[in-house]
């Protein structure tokens, strides 16, 4: 067992955990923030897609011992009260999203794709979504959602 204290979503949070439990398994059970989703159990999916530390990572391939001191953002935190963040207004107003399951994650790896690129061509959206599987939509609607995210200015 190893002590780890996370900031989750702006709350410092701590706890007991083994060593190796996953950090999609910590923030699901242990702090029950349940838009992470376990899609695959083999990191090729893409639905536990969180922020740490601002970039990217899918949850299911980090340890909970190995984000302690971290800063992680989950989809629950991503929207300013009751203001959702561009992306997330991006998938509402393009209907990015079938079944939904894939979701936060594609909207958490797009938080990265814009910061390092705040005007993409909808290749490199596409690109920027390697690893983030949809088994629904064709992806058209998902990269619409980013564009107009992107559109807006303010897809950070």
């Amino acid at each position: 067992m190893a002590r780890v204290s996370i900031t989750v979503n702006g709350r410092k949070r701590s706890a007991e955990v083994e060593t190796r439990l996953l950090l999609v398994h910590f923030l699901r059970e242990q702090l029950n923030l349940t838009g992470t989703h376990v899609g695959c159990d083999t990191s090729q999916c893409g639905a536990c897609t969180v922020l740490v530390d601002g970039r990217s990572a899918k949850s299911c391939t980090v340890f909970a011992v190995q984000a302690d001191g971290a800063e992680v953002t989950t989809i629950e935190g991503l929207a300013d009260g009751d203001r959702l963040h561009p992306l997330q207004e991006g998938f509402w107003e393009e209907h990015g999203l079938q079944c939904g399951y894939c979701t936060p994650g594609m909207i958490m790896s797009a938080v990265t794709l814009l910061h390092d690129n705040p005007a993409p061509t909808e290749q490199q959206i596409r690109d920027g979504l390697d690893g983030n599987l949809c088994r629904c939509t064709g992806y058209q609607h998902i990269v619409n959602a980013i564009q107009h995210a992107a559109a807006s200015g303010s897809g950070r």
